[in-house]
């Protein structure tokens, strides 16, 4: 017999018998009516999850996590408002439940069934994955294990208060709103957890406003690993910037009293809160995990002792507000009831091709007002004497600050963030004056740690900003690229669409750094950008192409509400000349305002036969080696690429009518690195001779040898004539 027909014959043979355990008597605000109400959401919790077993056994359901021991959870539901943002632990069915109670017209028990049954009906994945969450709800779905969910709770606080004070068009999340994010005590020691708090404290301890309730569910246990007895109390209770309240998870009136309590600091003071809710977790971790394998049976038998179903029977007795015998009814029809739901649920159509599969890994378009861009007078006074200056030709960086300016003008809901961006005004001077021109509720300088800063970023994007987020090298992204994979390019995926975290990520990186940095600041490979799904990577060489293409990744960001990667090439920031010291080829005058580069747009300069593929550094060489070639008589086109995610196929292939040879110049590795993708797409798709001259798989020096691992002019003349030979 498994565990968890063990708890269902003990629950109905002790509620019967009387059979309670003891507990504390019910005190606090709960109402008898709302306690009831409280109940009947564990009741069906239970019994969901009761019913996704049953469904796995005859092959209709799929892999889920239980919430059975968590059904507390629904008190907190009860203590916040439905338009308080809430990012769910995934043992949290109960908090959803009770929160439709609160919405008309919104049924948990078909919703979840539909999720269990992998439906393509499903509301709110599409038959993507079993997880929680609801538009209507106000709960973004959450498929971490790892509390990486955590960093964007930070910046969806943060943006309650930024919106107040810049209203962005597409907010979503009232003045007084509250976010809530849930966790349980053995994600609380993930680094990205513990980021979040330590970030979440930092902003507390400087007065900036962030209405934040951190919920620890704390079952004593990981998968079987357990937590040590009065570590979470050691670690938060005293935390500096973090209000700690805790409860007893088995009772009902005891949490929602310090559910209350919790959200009522955190809206009315707006401050971080740490609720740590002690909570038993039955039947396992998940699917058919069985706890005896790896804890004392007895153990296994005190946890579903304390069953908390059983202490809310006993607290409504106490209470007045339902005997037991009601109390068992209620229990019996709702199993009764979801069982009959579930056979409906089964029948329902399920994903079947790619396609449907892949149907909401781009979100939908979304009505943006019309901007005109900035007025002449508004231009004058941010830019001042700069405005001269855009009519002679500018180095890669100051044109991708005049442009960050200008959209900043055009559209007040951009907010730039990210390490030494304000004040400074970045390591390489991109983002200089920009704090002057827009303020530092704009321009954000924030702590040290790029997990916070991508989730500042997502956070602020649900709640219609256009977050620009700065990754000082492209070396540091690795410190936080789940961030970006597992959980801003999944919302779209798996809320079919109907949440989304559109935003810029604007990322100093690639090689060719001289005598600085090595493999820290010159970090060459882009395979961990180029296989995240739905994510677009725009990589410009110079500088009047930074402008367009950036002002197009703005553009995709805030009406194709796209996640959108700028690398920008550090080693091409100052760079002056193309061909010969002094001859300052290589800058650009500033575009004029609204001009850009479309999506998938390439650049192609000459029309002969030998193209030279590349992008960023590997444009400025090949542009050089092309004027070697010409002396000897091989006639090349060059083309750059510019969007590198997805590859720009179309265009690419167009301006390669009339090659014969195509030589791929990559300064990415060999191995992973970008030619791989344009050789698999050029041998599938033309005749043409082809080769890759590419970096070398190794991490790149500091020193004279700066360049040695990549290519350089004089190497892809020799490869573009061994080819041609």
């Amino acid at each position: 017999m498994d565990r968890a027909t063990i708890v269902h014959d003990n629950f109905l043979r002790r509620v019967a018998a009387g059979d309670l355990p003891a507990g504390a008597k019910p005190s606090g605000p709960l109402s008898p009516e709302n306690a009831v109400a409280l109940y009947r959401a564990g009741c069906l919790s239970r019994a969901l999850d009761r019913q996704s077993r049953a469904m796995q056994k005859a092959g209709q359901g799929f892999y889920t996590i239980g919430s059975s021991g968590h059904e507390g959870m629904a008190a907190i539901a009860a203590a916040l408002r439905p338009t308080d943002m809430a990012f769910l632990h995934y043992r949290d069915a109960a908090f959803q439940i009770a929160r439709a109670d609160q919405v008309p017209g919104q049924s948990a028990a078909w919703d979840i069934l539909l999720s269990f049954a992998a439906s393509s009906e499903d509301p709110i994945s599409g038959g993507r994955h079993k997880v929680l969450g609801s538009r209507a709800l106000m709960i973004p779905p959450q498929t971490s294990t790892i509390a990486s969910h955590l960093p964007k709770a930070v910046g969806a606080a943060y943006s309650i208060g930024a919106a107040k004070r810049h209203g962005p068009e597409h907010r979503v999340l009232p003045d007084d709103a509250v976010v809530m994010c849930s966790f349980g005590d053995a994600s609380a020691n993930h680094s990205t957890a513990q980021g979040a708090f330590n970030t979440a404290a930092w902003t507390a301890f400087q007065s900036i406003p962030l209405p934040l309730v951190f919920i620890c569910e704390d079952n004593g246990i990981g998968i079987s690993v357990k937590t040590p007895k009065g570590w979470i109390v050691a670690n938060f209770a005293h935390r500096p910037g973090l209000h700690y309240i805790a409860c007893d998870g088995l009772d009902i009136f005891d949490t929602y009293r310090a559910a209350s309590q919790a959200a009522d600091y955190a809206r009315t003071r707006k401050r971080p809160v740490f609720l740590h809710i002690r909570t038993v977790r039955l039947y396992g971790h998940a699917g058919a995990d069985m706890p005896t394998t790896y804890l004392p049976k007895s153990e296994v038998e005190a946890d579903e002792a304390n069953d908390p179903l059983l202490h809310s029977v006993r607290l409504l007795r106490d209470a007045g507000a339902m005997p037991p015998d009601a109390a068992l009814k209620v229990y019996q029809d709702t199993n009764d009831r979801v069982a009959r739901i579930a056979t409906q649920a089964v029948t329902r159509p399920r994903l079947k091709t790619a396609q449907d599969v892949m149907a909401s890994l781009i979100p939908p378009p979304r009505p943006c007002a019309p901007t005109n861009g900035p007025s002449a007078e508004a231009r004058a006074a941010a830019f001042g004497a700069d405005l001269k200056a855009m009519a002679e030709p500018q180095i890669m960086s100051k044109l991708i600050n005049w442009a960050l300016t200008d959209l900043m003008l055009d559209h007040p809901e951009i907010a730039l963030m990210g390490e030494d961006v304000g004040a400074k005004g970045g390591v390489y001077g991109v983002t200089q004056k920009l704090i002057t021109r827009f303020g530092p509720d704009r321009v954000i300088d924030t702590l040290l740690d790029e997990q916070s800063i991508l989730g500042l970023g997502i956070g602020m994007a649900q709640n219609g900003f256009v977050p620009m987020p700065e990754i000082q090298f492209l070396a540091y992204l690795h410190n936080a690229e789940d961030q970006l994979r597992g959980e801003a390019a999944t919302l779209p995926f798996f809320s079919n669409g109907q949440f989304t975290n559109p935003m810029v990520v604007r990322i100093a990186g690639l090689g060719y750094q001289k005598g600085f940095g090595g493999h820290f600041h010159n970090d060459n490979s882009l395979a961990v950008l180029r296989d995240i799904p739905g994510l677009i990577l725009a990589v410009p060489s110079h500088g009047a192409d930074a402008v367009g293409m950036l002002r197009e990744c703005v553009r995709l960001a805030r009406k194709e509400q796209r996640l959108v990667v700028f690398l920008e090439p550090i080693a091409l920031y100052p760079m002056r000349d193309l061909y010969d010291d002094g001859d300052g080829a290589w800058m650009r005058r500033y575009p004029a305002p609204g001009t850009r580069i479309s999506l998938g747009e390439v650049g192609v300069t000459g029309d002969g036969p030998v193209a030279l593929i590349s992008f960023a550094n590997g444009h400025r060489l090949s542009l050089q080696a092309q004027a070697q070639l010409a002396e000897t008589g091989v006639e090349t086109r060059v083309i750059d690429l510019r969007w590198l995610s997805p590859l720009p196929e179309a265009s690419l292939l167009d301006a390669l009518r009339g090659c014969t040879h195509a030589l791929i110049v990559d300064e990415t590795r060999r191995s992973g690195g970008v030619a791989e993708g344009l050789m698999a797409l050029l041998a599938e798709r033309t005749d043409l001779r082809l080769a890759r001259h590419t970096a070398q798989d190794s991490f790149i020096a500091t020193g004279p040898a700066y360049a040695a691992t990549m290519p350089s002019a004089d190497s892809i003349v020799a490869a573009a004539k061994a080819l041609v030979t």
